[in-house]
């Protein structure tokens, strides 16, 4: 519906009133303001481009060879001067300025520029480039056309210089929440955000092409699960209504993925979405972006050479370096990283041998003489891990391997040789924040069946830490499974930290959010 009178939508203020009103004086022009078509010869990025390769190859003292071009854009600055007006428009490659000379558009081109184009329409602009006494590279406008109206301005983003020389900025929205439930208007006034994307993009490329060079096969595996499992977490239930069955949607790819390996692919990966139904806070989104690699006949030390190989290559792919900062700190991806046992990481940072407490009660006593407030109801293993998480994760700012976990907190990793109370799993931890998980996995069906079993009556059914009996998965281990290590990484953390991000949602385009009357 075209708006005024008898639109759905009706404006709240005065400049969308006066938006809407010259709408409607544009269409009583006979002016589609919302054409079917657009014409575009170059992006502005190239049509800057090939004028300023002309220049260089221009003698002295000569004029440039005139270039025609049709760009497109969004209106960011308009002035006006007698008989002449000037805008800049930006698209997705940069910005440029235009000159709209009354005896070059017309009368008519030149009104609805003066009269009825606002800021933040999208314009196309037909003309030649030139260059300013000023010196600024600008299209002489020979033609201009409306494509798309404006109704609703911008919350703009100005920037103020001060005495002190920096750069104040200001305006925007007044509720940060708001960039997040808007990320068009966001992504739309603010360079640095769709920056952030940009890196994002890369990120993953790099995290791709590094796995297919290093032999690994990308697959897709479902997202809708019977069975959930592969990871401690609480899912998302749905129900499928022609089966007339209970799904979950995934918490991890793992035991599809070292499925495959029982069917002869020796190295796979895949980089999807997750669902798990926890808390939000700034490193934890209910869906999120995660890569899982599974490799035949590695162990977890094999594993941890691949991680700070890729994790150099894609700080150095993403950023030109293997050195970055995050939030004050300076990272350094290079190898070899720190490495540490979590017994002797918790003994360091809090003080306590948990091996001497092998139980909840002595452990939970213990940690109370520390100072702490363990839960009361928490396991064994959760108390450890709780552990982890207070006193020893906050200290790990440079990228750092913590190994050798208890059997009781890792269900699906293979046992130590010389220490069956412990399995070869490691985390990685990057400024304070886990990055990833790994495992020397499990091969041995009858083993993994009765820690299915035993996980169930530890925790029980409604405990993130439960994981269901998967029958079709034992099914596919009795068949036999190679020896294997496998890997799983937060792609959105890894984006936070090489786009100095400290909050999950600044690498979200569309973050999940509280319902506004909460």
């Amino acid at each position: 519906m075209s708006g005024g009178k008898n639109s759905v939508w009706q404006p709240d203020n005065n400049v969308e009133k006066e938006r809407l009103e010259k709408l409607e004086r544009i269409r009583e022009k006979g002016i589609e303001p919302y054409p079917t078509r657009a014409e575009r010869t170059h992006t502005i990025e190239q049509a800057m481009a090939a004028y300023v390769n002309i220049e260089a190859a221009t003698p002295e003292g000569q004029e440039p060879e005139k270039i025609s071009v049709a760009i497109c854009g969004r209106i960011v600055r308009i002035s006006s001067q007698g008989k002449s007006s000037w805008a800049h428009i930006e698209d997705g490659t940069g910005r440029i300025q235009l000159w709209i000379k009354r005896d070059k558009v017309g009368e008519e081109n030149q009104s609805l520029f003066d009269d009825d184009l606002d800021l933040f329409d999208f314009v196309q602009a037909k003309g030649t480039m030139m260059r300013t006494r000023r010196g600024e590279v600008t299209v002489l406008v020979d033609s201009l056309a409306l494509l798309s109206k404006s109704l609703s301005p911008l919350p703009v983003i100005k920037e103020r210089r001060l005495e002190d020389g920096t750069v104040e900025r200001y305006g925007g929205f007044k509720d940060p929440e708001e960039r997040y439930r808007q990320r068009y208007a966001d992504l739309a006034v603010n360079p640095d955000v769709r920056q952030t994307f940009i890196t994002r993009a890369r990120v993953v490329s790099a995290i791709r092409r590094f796995l297919d060079q290093d032999g690994f096969l990308e697959v897709e595996t479902p997202i809708l699960h019977p069975i959930y499992g592969g990871a401690a977490a609480r899912p998302f239930m749905t129900h499928h209504n022609q089966l007339k069955q209970d799904l979950y949607l995934r918490i991890s790819f793992e035991l599809y993925l070292k499925r495959l390996l029982v069917g002869m692919y020796d190295a796979v990966y895949e980089i999807g979405r997750d669902f798990r139904n926890e808390g939000v806070d700034r490193t934890h989104n209910p869906e999120f972006t995660q890569v899982e690699f599974y490799k035949a006949y590695s162990d977890y030390v094999d594993v941890m050479d691949i991680t700070e190989r890729l994790v150099a290559y894609v700080a150095q792919e993403v950023t030109g370096g293997a050195t970055v900062t995050f939030q004050g700190h300076t990272i350094n991806f290079a190898p070899p990283w720190q490495r540490i046992t979590l017994r002797d990481a918790i003994i360091q940072y809090a003080g306590i041998d948990y091996v001497e407490h092998p139980d909840a009660e002595s452990l939970k006593a213990v940690m109370v003489k520390k100072g702490k407030h363990p839960d009361p109801a928490s396991t064994w293993g959760k108390l450890v891990d709780s552990l982890l998480g207070t006193d020893v994760e906050p200290n790990l700012i440079q990228p750092t391997f913590v190994l050798d976990y208890p059997r009781d907190i890792s269900p699906l990793a293979k046992k130590k040789p010389d220490d069956p109370t412990h399995v070869e799993r490691f985390e990685f931890f990057i400024a304070g924040v886990e990055m990833g998980n790994a495992f020397t996995e499990l091969n041995d069906p009858l083993d993994q069946e009765q820690r299915f079993l035993e996980m169930g009556r530890l925790y029980g059914d409604d405990s993130e830490e439960s994981h269901p009996v998967d029958e079709d998965y034992l099914r596919a281990m009795r068949y036999g499974m190679p020896p294997c290590g496998g890997w799983g990484m937060g792609v959105d953390r890894m984006v936070m930290l090489l786009s100095d991000c400290p909050n999950i949602r600044e690498v979200l385009l569309f973050p999940h959010l509280r319902e506004r009357d909460r």
